[in-house]
């Protein structure tokens, strides 16, 4: 160890990225790209701590993947790392985006050796086209391309980024608060994740293991309430009562819900949207489901099929099956034969039996998103 921290840049939105997943939930086999890129700079074992900036909706699903130090980043890079910053306790700070996704030791040595008595050290790589700037050409010689990981002292950079100004990086930071800045030999190989063009130019990444699938199951249950709509599978049937719930109470949506947020393993429909909560007092079940699915292709799966089962004894759902059917594949991004709506009775038995309301039981099976294939 070298007293140093590393920190890992992995809050951001992407949206340059253009797919449906965001870049740092890409799969590398079956790794989330920014845990593969933490775990690769961990087998350095350079590091006292690794410290991973999230995005405040994805933290808490972070930290099921491993026990590194989790820090809520910021609507910028700057505001990220400077969230980041006051959990390091040591003297020299590793910075890196999760987007210079093939991680290069040699790199990293080369930043300790010559950081010296300068207060950061920086991957360069010299321009070789021609370069204009406000339409005149200009000494190519004299720019360079900077790069991360960045190596700063601690408290300097604190310092640095806690300017009235907005910096790209830590380098340009420090210069301006009249800090030194020395530059090391970068790489080609740490090319920048940012469009998904640039997946061609990282190699090192692997493409993700498509035969993995997921399965989750979620039951719910709602009594039935006089005088309200009922709303099941995103349909309005015709009904004198809708159900006893915080929101529009669809109960087949929350069954659903809870299969698919199983399957992700990221938890449950009352952690997401807790009846507590007025925000989702009579909400409608369709967006909370929209909502959901964004989450779960956001994370780097897709669904694959789902299949689901009411339990009513009233009213009758023969007549609805079929635009359930078709609504929630138009929510999923699925074709309606993958969308599976089974109706029964319980014999007159129990609850449901005695017309007191309707339970449902739900299942999903998700996969990853093939990147390589889109």
């Amino acid at each position: 160890m070298s007293d140093l921290t590393l920190v890992l840049l992995a809050a951001g939105e992407a949206t340059r990225f253009k797919k449906p997943v965001k870049k740092q939930w890409l799969r590398i086999g079956s790794k989330p790209l920014w845990l593969h890129v933490a775990q690769e700079f961990e087998k350095m074992d350079l590091f006292d701590e690794i410290i991973i900036t999230s995005h405040p909706d994805e933290l808490f699903y972070m930290q099921r993947f491993k026990d590194y130090t989790f820090v809520e980043g910021a609507s910028s890079r700057q505001g990220s790392l400077l969230n980041a910053l006051k959990s390091v306790k040591t003297k020299l700070v590793l910075v890196s985006d999760v987007a210079r996704a093939c991680v290069d030791i040699a790199i990293c040595k080369r930043l300790l050796e010559e950081l010296k008595d300068a207060d950061c050290a920086v991957p360069a790589l010299p321009v070789s086209d021609t370069v204009y700037f406000d339409g005149k050409p200009i000494d190519r010689e004299k720019l360079f391309r900077i790069q991360t990981p960045q190596l700063s002292r601690t408290e300097v950079l604190k310092t640095a980024l806690s300017q009235e100004k907005i910096f790209t990086d830590e380098s340009s930071a420090i210069y301006s608060n009249g800090g030194k800045v020395v530059f090391v030999e970068g790489s080609n190989s740490l090319h920048k994740l940012t469009y998904a063009e640039d997946l061609v130019h990282l190699p090192c990444l692997k493409k993700p293991d498509t035969s993995l699938h997921f399965t989750g199951n979620g039951f719910d249950v709602h009594g039935f309430e006089e005088g309200k709509p009922m709303y099941l599978g995103g349909v309005l049937l015709d009904s004198p009562f809708g159900f006893k719930a915080h929101s529009d109470g669809d109960v087949c949506i929350h069954a659903l819900i809870d299969a698919l947020l199983g399957a992700a393993g990221m938890g449950d429909i009352g952690q997401l949207f807790p009846d507590s909560d007025e925000a989702y007092a009579g909400a409608d079940s369709k967006e909370l489901l929209k909502s959901v699915i964004q989450k779960i292709y956001n994370v780097g799966f897709e669904v694959v099929n789902t299949d689901i089962t009411i339990m009513a004894q009233t009213p009758k759902l023969s007549p609805y099956k079929e635009k359930m059917a078709k609504t929630l594949a138009n929510i999923l991004d699925l074709s309606p034969d993958r969308v599976n709506i089974k109706a029964t009775t319980t014999e007159k038995l129990g609850f449901v039996g005695r017309k007191e309301g309707i339970a449902v039981s739900a299942t999903a099976t998700l996969k990853y998103f093939d990147w390589t294939q889109s």
